[in-house]
């Protein structure tokens, strides 16, 4: 005759059923969210936003390693304390938790204050106002196969430290934003390589066409300069002919060599690169968009960097600002380079322009662009470059964001 199961066994059994089933709405939850974003960006906020929604874990933040630098940059956070929000508190220099993750030690688990160094200081003061009351916080590194990305932080205000099933079910999220992360790069890449590629058959179209052809215009009209005895009329404007010929090949070879030597970044791979290191630097996170990327000059496309560049610049100095938004839009032959922040903003009237400025201005003129500049106090600033390009080549593609 069987044995009745005791009643508090029956009821840990449900419980620990109940558990199993919620953790696997999680992770599907979790799963049909990363599947639905466009890009890293929206994909690692999508988890953050999940993982405060599903787990109740309020505030998070998750910092990401550049693949060309190394360096650790703030990449998204959710809901911080005060005191974490301002960019200074989140640059990417040394903590604990990097340099645990740089050794490779770094495992799922809770951390507190004593070891995050950048709550130390709120915590002493007890300053719950910027706190919120958070004392801990639990760290999850996060990985693709071997390779490592970066460290998810999660915490809430009434903290208690998450149990080992909490730390396993936020290990198996972390794996799932670790395979989002390299699927956005690994299509980045793919865009690379076909940018490449489409430069390379445009130069040998160039060769096997224009080139050949102006070639071959210059041969004949030499032939007919020589056939004529005295210096006629004709001959000097066949001379001319010539002259335009020659000076068209050397337009059609600087062209095929540029083409063919310009092995740099693309130019939304260079402002995201641009964006990390901003970030590592200054704690400001870069929310980056980008949309028809048009076949540019490699010169052209310096000048917009250098421009990107000194917005930056700008904002580092002046602006105190938390947040930047760029983008990069190519639509109907329109480029349009936008770059706004959230910092105190400025009188435009009452404020005279600087080098800085005066450099960009100079460089969109460079380009054949128009630079307009918004600023009010308290209220941001905004710069938007647009220049026209009725002739450009555009190919549909999204990048990684530094948000």
């Amino acid at each position: 005759m069987a044995t009745r199961q005791p009643a508090r066994a029956r009821g840990l059994a449900s419980a620990g059923a109940r558990s199993s089933s919620r953790d696997l709405q999680v992770l599907k939850a979790i799963a049909e969210a990363l599947n639905g974003a466009s890009d890293v960006d929206q994909a690692l906020q999508t988890t953050l936003e999940q993982v405060a929604t599903l787990l109740g874990l309020e505030a998070g933040w998750i910092w990401l390693t550049d693949p060309q630098t190394g360096r650790f940059y703030s990449a998204v956070a959710q809901r911080l304390p005060p005191f974490l929000r301002e960019p200074v508190r989140m640059t990417g220099r040394t903590c604990w938790c990097l340099d645990a993750f740089r050794a490779g030690d770094l495992t799922a688990g809770n951390i507190d204050v004593m070891e995050c160094s950048r709550l130390r200081a709120a915590v002493a003061a007890s300053d719950r106002a910027r706190t919120r009351g958070l004392r801990y916080h639990a760290s999850i590194p996060l990985y693709f196969g071997d390779r490592p990305l970066g460290i998810m932080n999660v915490a809430a205000p009434a903290w208690r430290k998450l149990t080992r099933r909490e730390l396993d079910l936020l290990s198996t999220i972390a794996s799932q934003v670790g395979v989002a992360i390299e699927r956005a790069r690994l299509a980045g890449d793919s865009v690379h390589v076909a940018r490449m590629e489409e430069r390379t058959r445009l130069a040998r179209q160039i060769h096997d066409t224009l080139a050949q052809r102006l070639t071959a215009i210059g041969l004949h009209i030499e032939a007919a300069i020589d056939a004529i005895p005295d210096r006629t009329p004709a001959v000097v404007q066949l001379e001319r002919a010539l002259e335009l010929s020659r000076s068209g090949l050397d337009e059609a070879r600087g062209s095929m060599q540029q083409l063919r030597t310009s092995v740099g970044r693309p130019l939304p791979d260079a402002l995201d690169a641009l964006a990390h290191a901003f970030t590592a630097e200054t704690g400001i996170r870069v929310h980056i968009r980008s949309s028809g990327h048009p076949a540019l000059p490699a010169a052209e496309e310096d000048e917009l960097l250098r421009i990107a560049n000194e917005a930056l610049t700008n904002i580092r100095k002046h602006a105190h600002a938390t947040d930047v938004e760029l983008s990069l839009m190519c639509m109907e032959g329109v480029l349009r380079l936008e770059i706004a922040d959230n910092g105190r903003g400025f009188n435009l009237r009452a404020r005279t322009a600087g080098f800085g400025l005066i450099g960009m201005r100079e460089r969109a003129q460079a380009l054949g662009g128009q630079l307009r500049i918004t600023s009010r106090p308290r209220r941001g600033t905004r710069l938007v470059l647009t220049i026209q390009r009725p002739t450009v080549r555009s190919s549909k593609f999204k990048v990684q964001s530094g948000k």
